[in-house]
């Protein structure tokens, strides 16, 4: 484990980031930037591309009246991939709209982002979203060698408490987001009408699928997936079930 930072952004928002090299690592690391414990975890895997102003109005409802204000009632630990793009921007704007004070978690391997205040900054880097609240900076060359991390940074961080993920819209990496959580047994809650993966995976669920992935992450018996094309309809039952599964309520 490397030495552990405080970031701060151009927002004037700060915070705080551990580099870890290997898996057995994290729970220290975790501990020495204030998280620890046991809570409740939501993990937000997906993307936001190809898809209409309205449909991006859609999901951005998700998270504005749905995942940022449960995850701020039961005091839950958020994790996601913490770059300034698509849902993980949408969950940080999110977190600062309603005013929450949930620890919001970014996962994301050290040499493809981009570091506030720091001058080696790059121009092919991407920059971290800066309303999150703590980062873990990890091993990889390539996107999507983060996709594990994320699913063992929520196991750690919930300690045994529940943990559930949602997937919406997202790319080639969100196979690997889906199939990572699937490993650890995390039940994943697809939101079918977001676009690309998330609606092959829904297909598949639905016995339509023509994608083999989606095929063999469909038979795990741990995905399921609410609807989104009635938005007042999908934003009730994503509620119910999400504060559902966190309180562990029937």
């Amino acid at each position: 484990m490397k030495s552990c930072l405080k970031l701060t952004f151009d927002n004037g928002q700060t915070a705080l980031a551990t580099q870890v090299e290997q898996q057995a690592e994290l729970a220290n690391a975790l501990v020495e930037i204030g998280l620890g414990g046991s809570r409740p975890v939501l993990v937000v895997v997906g993307g936001a591309s190809n898809i209409s102003e309205a449909d991006f109005l859609r999901i951005q409802r998700l998270f504005v009246e749905v995942l940022a204000p449960i995850a701020e009632t039961l005091g839950a630990y958020v994790v996601d991939g913490g770059t300034d793009v698509g849902i993980m921007r949408m969950m940080g704007k999110a977190r600062i709209q309603i005013g929450a004070k949930f620890a919001l978690v970014g996962v994301t391997p050290e040499s493809k982002v981009a570091l506030p205040n720091h001058s080696e900054t790059a121009a092919d880097l991407t920059p971290l979203e800066p309303n999150h609240t703590h980062f873990v900076l990890v091993p990889g060359k390539n996107w999507g060698d983060e996709s594990p991390w994320i699913s063992h940074v929520a196991t750690v961080l919930a300690n045994g408490a529940p943990s559930v993920t949602v997937l919406l819209n997202g790319g080639e990496i969100t196979f690997k987001d889906a199939l990572s959580s699937v490993n650890t047994g995390r039940l994943v809650i697809v939101i079918a009408g977001s676009g690309r993966t998330a609606d092959i995976l829904a297909d598949a669920l639905r016995g339509k699928a023509t994608d083999e992935r989606a095929k063999k992450l469909a038979k795990s018996g741990t995905l399921q997936y609410i609807d989104l094309s009635d938005i007042e309809k999908g934003v009730e039952n994503l509620g119910k079930v999400i504060k559902g599964l966190l309180s562990n309520e029937e």
